[in-house]
Parts: structure tokens; C-alpha cells; sequence
């Protein structure tokens, strides 16, 4: 996109400038241009045909690759923010910097209601709230009353809401009319009951303890009420017959009102199905076909640490985001489908960005992955206190050796692991960040997400 004159052409050079430093531009040009013009995403937004919001504590940059392959099939021209600058100025830097005739945008939590209120996007996806970076946002239900807010203020034409997720789902009781909702149905999947990390397990409405009929994924799964008539919507977007495939994929059958289709995702776990229900949800509320949701699905590529795989050494080191017990028990689950024994690398930060409380780990259910950890390798500014836990959850204390180092730490891991075998690279986001520059400065990564 173009516009706001001088404002614009001053915004494109400090990020050129800043570039060229080496000190990278992703979001400096939309930080500056909104410093000298506040509404500048307003401003701008108003060329694009139709734009999408997508929010979540987990999966938000991939459940935007999601939309994205599906979009660009029926040949959208996207202004997105895929680098993963989230708040407003990577937003008002995507809308400065891309031509096009579709906006996509993943957004912070804490970011959106200023940025919906100026972009007034075609439909708003909020696909789950999680417990994440409590000393940053606070608890879940104040989030949930900031988003409740953004929902009533009706800047967002379509909403977009997992109806699995008793917070995200509350959210479309005063929108009804304009709330299209998605959910798991393969019961086959529920686990024995809430996990101790589950967050949201009361009503929203009466405050009462939720009863529920299945679980899925933490707090995610069928519940009611026993107290008002609180419940489970009845999304028309599910997935049945869900296959998990390891870290290889996942594979379900797709259900919307134009009928059942099956899918296939080249990305890992009960959780990349959500975020491609979500995906689904959303780009058929843009109208996009159900053909191209099939194939978009199925042609997407995990973003950087989202269950992506490089090959170093020797070695393919994949690589699995975890910042939360919800999502870190997931990836958790997936290992665990995996046969014979593993290698760790685990890299616990606590920089403001990953959140500076990691006891979040002792939520995470380590002792799942225990059982077949051949060696563990614990790496970060934390890593004590990762090494602490895995011995906590029975992995033997000779098998996990401590190296803060990253490069060094790396080394170890690979160099420890069997000839051609797989290596489990669990980072936080910080830590993510950092294993992406080393193995770049190593040459198997390229420079840009």
C-alpha cells in the first residue's frame, strides 16, 4: 500500500536506514509513521478490497500461513505482516510497505482493539486464550473482558470463534447474527479429563465450575453449564475422523455447510488442526472456495520453530515452539506418538518477550516425554531450572546436561545424538529467535523468516 505523503516517504527511510545498519526494519517504518500519524492503518487500510484479523494466544502465525496459502489461491494479493511483527507498528509497516487488495494480519493480544478499531476488517478470527506471559497481560479473563469489548464495539463485520474455547466462544453471545463458529467433534481424541494446566474451566456468565462432556486440548473440548444455560455453540466449521501422524502431519475431514472434504496438513498435532478449523473458518467467511481451503491446507509450510525441520550436520533438528503449558503439552503429546528414543534440545529464556516467570513449566507435563528421552541437552538463560524439571518428571539425572551457551549447547545435542538421527529442538520465543540466527550464521537456515 501507498499514501500519507511525507509521512510515509520519512517512515520508509528509517526503516531503509535502519536496514542498513544491520539493525533489520520489520516494524521501525510503521512505528514511525504512527508517531507522526496515529491513524495511518486507518488511513491506509482504506485501498484494501476486504481485510482479516487474526488473534490467539497460540498458532497465530500459523493460522495466518493457513489463510494465506488458501487466499493466495484464489489469487488474493496479501498485505500481510508475515515477518510476525504483531502490534501496530509491524501492521501499519506491512500496509506502508505491500501492494495489494487483501490485508491479513496476526495480532498481539494486548493490540486488538486500537488496530481493529482503525482497520474495521472483513471478519476477526480469536481462535484461543491461553495462560501466556501472566507478568505481561495479566490473567485470561481480563483479556477475555478486553476482547469482549473489541466484539461489542462492532468494527469487525465477521467473527470468527472456536467454539471449543469457553472464553473465545462467550465472546459471540451478544453478536449471534455474525459469529461463525468451529470445533472439534472426534471425540475418539478426548483425553481422561482437564489437565492441571487447563485455564478457562468456569462460566463466564454465572461463574460456576464447568461440567465437561469431552476434553481436547487444555481447556478446549464440549462443556455446559450445570448453573445457567451456558454451553458448547454448535460450530457449522468441525473436523471429524482426525488422524495424528506424529510430527508428520495430521489428516481429518473437513465439515462445512458446502459439505465434507477431506484434509490433509503437512504440520503436526491436535493443535495445527484447530489452527487450520480456524484457517478454514476464516477464509470461507472471505469467501473463498472450499476447494482452495483443501489445498491451501495442504500445500502450507511451517513458519520458522513451528514444527519446521532443517537438516544441520547430519541431523534434522526439528524445531517446536513452546511458550505455554497448553501448547508445550501438546508438542509434548506429539513426541510421545513418535517410536524409539529422543534427543532434547530444550532452550528456556525468560526475556520479556517469552515472559519473565517460567514456572509455567511445572505445569507442562513433562513426565509424558520422560519415558523415552534418551538425552536431554537444557540450553537458555533458565537453564537450571529446565534441567530441574525434566529430572523432576523421571528423566534420569546422567542423561541431561546443562549448557547456557546456544551454540555450545547445539553442538552438544548434535554431537551426542546417534549418526542420522532426529534431534527435538523445544525453544521458547526468544530462544527460537536465537537458534534461527545461529543457524543461519551455521548456513542451513536462510536470513529471513
Amino acid at each position: 500500500m501507498r499514501g500519507t505523503g511525507w509521512k510515509g516517504a520519512a517512515a520508509r527511510l528509517a526503516g531503509a536506514a535502519s536496514r542498513r545498519s544491520g539493525r533489520g526494519g520489520t516494524s521501525l517504518p510503521g512505528k514511525v509513521l504512527l508517531r507522526l500519524d496515529p491513524h495511518a492503518i486507518g488511513t491506509l487500510s482504506r485501498g484494501l478490497e476486504r481485510s482479516a484479523v487474526i488473534s490467539a494466544t497460540n498458532g497465530k502465525t500459523t493460522t495466518a500461513a493457513m489463510v494465506a496459502a488458501i487466499l493466495e489461491r484464489g489469487g488474493a494479493r496479501l498485505v500481510s505482516n508475515r515477518a510476525g511483527a504483531n502490534m501496530a507498528g509491524g501492521v501499519a509497516g506491512a500496509l506502508l510497505r505491500d501492494a495489494g487488495d487483501t490485508g491479513l494480519f496476526e495480532v498481539d493480544e494486548f493490540w486488538l482493539g486500537p488496530i481493529v478499531q482503525e482497520l474495521e476488517p472483513s471478519a476477526l478470527l480469536l481462535a484461543n486464550l491461553f495462560r501466556d506471559q501472566l507478568d505481561r497481560y495479566g490473567e485470561l479473563e481480563a483479556i477475555a473482558d478486553r476482547w469482549a469489548q473489541v466484539v461489542a464495539a462492532g468494527h469487525a463485520r465477521a467473527l470468527v470463534l472456536n467454539a471449543d474455547d469457553p472464553l473465545v466462544a462467550d465472546l459471540g453471545r451478544e453478536r449471534p447474527a455474525d459469529a461463525t463458529f468451529f470445533g472439534v467433534e472426534d471425540v475418539t481424541l478426548a483425553t481422561p479429563g482437564l489437565q492441571h494446566a487447563s485455564d478457562s474451566t468456569h462460566c463466564r456468565r454465572c461463574g460456576a465450575p464447568l461440567v465437561y462432556d469431552a476434553v481436547f486440548l487444555g481447556h478446549l473440548g464440549h462443556y455446559h453449564c450445570p448453573n445457567c444455560d451456558t454451553r458448547r455453540p454448535r460450530p457449522t466449521v468441525t473436523a471429524h475422523d482426525v488422524t495424528l501422524d506424529g510430527v508428520r502431519g495430521a489428516r481429518f475431514t473437513l465439515r462445512t455447510v458446502a459439505g465434507d472434504v477431506t484434509v490433509a496438513v503437512p504440520l503436526p498435532g491436535l493443535y495445527n488442526v484447530y489452527n487450520a478449523l480456524g484457517a478454514a473458518a476464516l477464509a470461507l467467511a472471505l469467501g473463498a472456495p472450499v476447494a482452495d481451503v483443501v489445498a491451501g491446507l495442504g500445500a502450507v509450510s511451517p513458519a520458522f520453530g513451528r514444527a519446521e525441520t532443517v537438516a544441520v550436520e547430519g541431523h534434522d533438528v526439528s524445531i517446536m515452539l513452546v511458550k505455554n503449558p497448553a501448547g508445550a503439552n501438546e508438542v509434548l503429546r506429539t513426541l510421545a506418538l513418535e517410536a524409539g528414543r529422543h534427543d532434547l534440545l530444550a532452550i528456556l529464556n525468560d526475556q520479556i518477550a517469552d515472559g519473565r516467570d517460567v514456572s509455567w513449566i511445572w505445569d507442562a507435563d513433562f513426565e509424558t516425554l520422560a519415558p523415552s528421552l534418551r538425552r536431554a541437552v537444557c540450553s537458555g538463560s533458565r537453564a537450571p531450572e529446565m534441567a530441574l524439571r525434566l529430572k523432576y518428571a523421571g528423566v534420569p539425572e546422567a542423561a541431561i546436561e546443562v549448557e547456557p551457551e546456544l551454540g555450545a549447547a547445539l553442538d552438544r545435542a548434535l554431537g551426542g545424538a546417534p549418526t542420522g538421527g532426529r534431534l527435538f529442538a523445544l525453544p521458547t520465543y526468544t530462544a527460537m529467535l536465537g537458534l534461527r540466527e545461529e543457524l543461519v550464521r551455521r548456513g542451513v537456515a536462510g536470513s529471513s523468516f
